[in-house]
């Protein structure tokens, strides 16, 4: 008897953020706290981390990043409210915090909040878009750019980091 293909899976090859998303960034700096957790740099972005700060590698290892299991992540500091900023995480005024390596801030920070987990399905958008007020707002990122920034292996394209709306800079590089 021949077999019969049944029909109950969604066969879409499009992910269901084909027709995109938007995201601009509104340096709460929600993204840079809240649990502890990490923020993966790879031995390229120490070594630009030790560039940006004049200092050698090592220093650089021993002063900003922690080694979990072989990898390294950036230091986070437990602060006044429990949560565990970035090291790097600013106060700019006015409810408004920023990075302050933001001219070499590692991949992963230049891709949010194009993670898998947040892409995923839409519930995990909508989970993300709890503590980020950035999210369907502003600037609208195509499908193509969206996949461009989650499969990063470096760093973007300027043109196309989610925390610069329309190719300019979210914050001063300078």
């Amino acid at each position: 008897m021949p077999r019969k293909k049944l029909n109950v899976l969604n066969q879409s090859d499009q992910p269901w953020f084909k027709d995109g998303l938007s995201f601009t960034c509104t340096q709460c700096g929600n993204c840079c706290t809240g649990g502890p957790g990490y923020v993966w740099v790879s031995d390229e972005e120490v070594d630009r981390l030790a560039e940006h700060f004049g200092l050698s590698r090592e220093e650089t290892i021993r002063k900003h990043v922690r080694m979990i299991q072989g990898r390294m992540s950036l230091k986070e500091k437990r602060d006044q409210r429990g949560e565990y900023p970035c090291v790097f995480l600013t106060d700019l005024g006015d409810g408004k915090r920023g990075c302050a390596i933001y001219k070499v801030r590692p991949l992963q920070c230049r891709t949010w909040p194009f993670w898998d987990g947040n892409l995923d399905t839409p519930g995990g958008w909508k989970r993300a878009g709890k503590t980020c007020p950035g999210l369907n707002t502003g600037r609208h990122f195509s499908l193509e750019q969206i996949i461009a920034l989650r499969d990063a292996e470096d760093w973007p394209d300027r043109t196309v980091t989610p925390t610069s709306p329309n190719g300019q800079k979210a914050m001063s590089d300078d």
